[in-house]
């Protein structure tokens, strides 16, 4: 394969990013007069977070608020997955708001048959959560870059290892 050139068709977010987007939210919401005397409980694990406060009305406003955080420290807003608005005790509702990272097997598979069908030059294997794309031809791969941006995903794409 010498002479070949490669990139990574991968879907993921800067996890530091995020945690600084959390915590302008958290200051906000601390600082905000509608906020006043709310309970606000936002936790981030590995591949989820959990909001907890006092109604559907302030989950929402904590939703608009985690997204325009989120968008101005460029992160995609299809990372999230956000959840049913749950009651949980005393008089609080909890939202699961799920962190998506990696390409599932079955949009794996839709990117490769696509460059398959459309880049007859170039070949993709799935490896694992990312797709690898090789050619011969470096304007090729920047043909196939272009077209997978202009896909419309459930997942934000990102292109690595381009060499």
């Amino acid at each position: 394969m010498a002479g070949d050139v490669s990139f990574d068709v991968v879907s993921d977010f800067d996890e530091q990013e995020l945690r600084n987007a959390l915590d302008q939210v958290r200051r906000e919401v601390g600082q905000r007069f509608d906020f006043k005397g709310v309970t606000v409980e936002l936790e981030q694990a590995k591949d989820e977070l959990t909001l907890v406060t006092d109604d559907e009305h302030r989950a929402a406003a904590i939703k608009d608020l985690i997204e325009s955080k989120a968008v101005r420290r460029n992160l995609s807003l299809k990372i999230f997955d956000w959840g049913k608005v749950e009651p949980a005790g005393g008089n609080k509702v909890r939202q699961e708001i799920r962190l998506r990272r990696g390409l599932t097997e079955e949009i794996a598979k839709r990117i490769t048959k696509l460059i398959r069908d459309e880049f007859p030059k170039v070949k993709s294997q799935i490896q694992g959560d990312a797709v690898r794309v090789s050619g011969k031809s470096k304007d090729e791969l920047q043909k196939v870059i272009t077209r997978l941006r202009e896909l419309d995903e459930s997942v934000p794409l990102q292109f690595q290892n381009y060499r």
